[in-house]
């Protein structure tokens, strides 16, 4: 299982990531010091690291002296916004930097993408008794083959992704069709509906009032 180390002095903010990388199956440790962070970087391996810049003890910046010799993956995660920051950031080895407030979807996304680029990414996806297998473009259900359409197998691979996080339309269209969404659902609501059926969904993909689908999990 891909480990994911979050540092953040804000506890609120670690236990929002944890909550969706847990989600979507990663093993996640927190801690909100800079020293801790030192320590855990010293004593334990990790394939990511996600890093706020201001930190009491010793600062992302310093931290980063630590995590180049082991050459882990680092996503900066703070709300130092100015260009200036980014490309401190960037220059001394971070593989990406989103600044604070973020959407965990594109948090989960620059995750991936990360880990992907380093040949970390799990390419085998569990909710429940479904499981994909992303390279193979393959879905189980409890064993038994499920026969999905491109556009069902891209809504299954997002849903689990992101678990028990709700979902608008007009993303899920544009991730899917990678088409601009002009407000009509009709054809995501049937390709939902047919998810549904397929896997014996109807009590986990559930319909969000005027935001779109959640898969509870």
């Amino acid at each position: 299982m891909i480990k994911i180390l979050i540092v953040d002095d804000e506890k609120p903010i670690c236990d929002l990531i944890d909550l969706n990388l847990s989600s979507a199956g990663y093993q996640c440790t927190a801690v909100q010091d800079g020293l801790e962070a030192i320590e855990k970087i010293e004593n334990n391996t990790y394939d990511l690291i996600l890093l706020d810049i201001m930190l009491p003890g010793a600062d992302g910046y310093d931290i980063m002296e630590y995590i180049r010799p082991v050459g882990i993956p680092v996503i900066f995660i703070t709300a130092k916004h100015e260009v200036k920051d980014r490309v401190k950031g960037l220059k001394l080895g971070a593989d990406d930097y989103l600044v604070k407030p973020f959407d965990v979807v594109e948090l989960v996304a620059r995750v991936e993408a990360v880990l992907r680029r380093y040949n970390k990414a799990e390419q085998k996806l569990t909710a429940g008794d479904i499981t994909v297998d992303v390279d193979a473009h393959r879905v189980t259900k409890a064993g038994r083959l499920i026969e999905l359409t491109n556009k069902e197998f891209g809504l299954l691979v997002l849903f689990i992704k992101n678990k028990n996080v709700a979902l608008f339309r007009e993303m899920l269209y544009e991730k899917v069709w990678e088409e601009e969404y002009f407000g009509d659902s009709r054809t995501l609501d049937l390709h939902v509906q047919r998810l549904r059926k397929k896997l014996g969904w109807e009590n986990n993909l559930v319909a969000v009032y005027k935001v779109g689908y959640r898969l509870e999990v």
